[in-house]
């Protein structure tokens, strides 16, 4: 029978494990479990399988009086099953009355299954990937300013401009996925317009190494973070942006704790940013006649307490009527995209995704605003698969509209 190594598990981690009441809150909110309807999702699962699996392995008479059995074959597969199908989302913390920090807690659970040699092949094929081609499309790297090729005029200096003040930090989604383009677009047009002096690494961005770090693979993710962090300090510049949530996340909160240093430099997400240059009057904002609604990416909202900036841009533009969905704020649901689900349960993802496009369409919005290029890509294609008239918009393509 596999031994669990409780070394993944931080001692706050172990006392969380024995701190659940067993309540049921986070059930009801954990939209995989919705959908799916597997008991091994739920949080209350995860943590009655890992507490168990601990009783029943240091302390036998404790197991043997209590029902606790150390893991067998089968329980593992059903554990690793249940941690793998769960998006990440974060939304069991919130609604858990004694505060359990859940999503840091099933990355520890996911790193101990891969050690088990226990998760689903398809990471294999990840890591594989991001290690030969640094990005998760496997396409070739330097070809990360691809989505230039159809703009009207293409911007100067994108490629390693030595001594400019902001680098934006593209990630894999937008620059290989043809659906998104449109964000680093009209993010970059945005940032000409207002004069500001920006560059990208081109090539040489490698993968932020989030999707290795919540497979529980994090620890292969360790070179590519020196390579990307070295290669923002060598080009100078002052300021790093990302448009991904889950980017911005893992420069400004892994970065540091992984290298144990300092980046140099500020991290900001592109929200922040476009926010700061509205307050500003970096430029005119012209009417948009539109009836929007917001989707709060897991990694901006929840992850990272960013909420109010997104909705200050929105209600800053001339025109536009405004209504949010039932699900918002600390309390949205997932797009189904996160947690590499997509990849190791695609049906699943899809039916979260598909939830989340009837509560916009509920809301009577022509168009759902996210700030994630990974959220806009999930939604859009549920939108299309589920015949739901509501179209998808980064903020930066919604404020690019107004701008220009």
């Amino acid at each position: 029978m596999p031994k669990l190594d409780l070394s993944h598990f931080t001692v706050k981690q172990l006392v969380e494990l024995d701190s659940c009441t067993r309540c049921g809150e986070c059930v009801k909110a954990c939209p995989t479990y919705v959908e799916a309807r597997n008991e091994e999702i739920t949080p209350l699962k995860k943590i009655e399988r890992v507490r168990s699996f601990v009783r029943g392995q240091y302390a036998p008479l404790i197991g043997w009086l209590f029902g606790h059995r150390a893991p067998t074959e089968e329980t593992v597969k059903s554990f690793s099953e249940g941690t793998f199908d769960c998006t990440l989302c974060a939304r069991c913390n919130v609604v858990c009355p004694v505060g359990i920090d859940t999503r840091p807690l099933w990355i520890a659970m996911r790193e101990r299954l891969v050690e088990l040699g226990e998760y689903p092949a398809v990471f294999d094929h990840l890591l594989g990937t991001v290690s030969e081609y640094h990005n998760i499309s496997g396409d070739a790297n330097e070809n990360r300013l691809g989505w230039t090729a159809n703009m009207d005029i293409v911007p100067e200096g994108l490629d390693r401009r030595e001594g400019a003040e902001i680098v934006y930090f593209m990630g894999c989604v937008a620059p290989f996925y043809p659906m998104v383009y449109s964000v680093p677009q009209s993010l970059v047009s945005i940032l000409d317009k207002a004069g500001v002096s920006y560059t990208t690494m081109g090539g040489e961005e490698h993968c932020c190494g989030f999707p290795l770090i919540i497979a529980g693979m994090g620890k292969h993710a360790h070179d590519m973070i020196r390579h990307n962090v070295e290669a923002v300090r060598a080009l100078g510049a002052k300021k790093l942006v990302a448009a991904c949530p889950s980017c911005y996340h893992t420069w400004k909160h892994d970065y540091p704790r992984i290298l144990g240093e300092p980046l140099g430099f500020e991290v900001l997400h592109e929200v922040e940013l476009l926010a700061q240059m509205v307050t500003d009057g970096a430029f005119d904002l012209k009417p948009v006649s539109k009836v929007v609604t917001y989707h709060d990416p897991c990694d901006l909202g929840r992850t990272s307490g960013i909420y109010d900036e997104p909705r200050y841009i929105i209600e800053a533009i001339p025109g536009l009527t405004f209504v949010e969905m039932i699900d918002n704020r600390e309390n949205s649901l997932c797009c189904g995209g996160g947690g590499d689900v997509e990849m190791a349960n695609a049906d699943t993802a899809n039916a979260v995704a598909r939830s989340r496009m009837l509560q916009a369409q509920e809301t009577g919005a022509q168009f759902i605003i996210t700030a994630c290029q990974q959220c806009k890509r999930t939604l859009l294609s549920a939108a299309r698969r589920e015949k739901i008239r509501v179209r998808t918009l980064d903020i930066s393509e919604l404020l690019w509209e107004s701008v220009r």
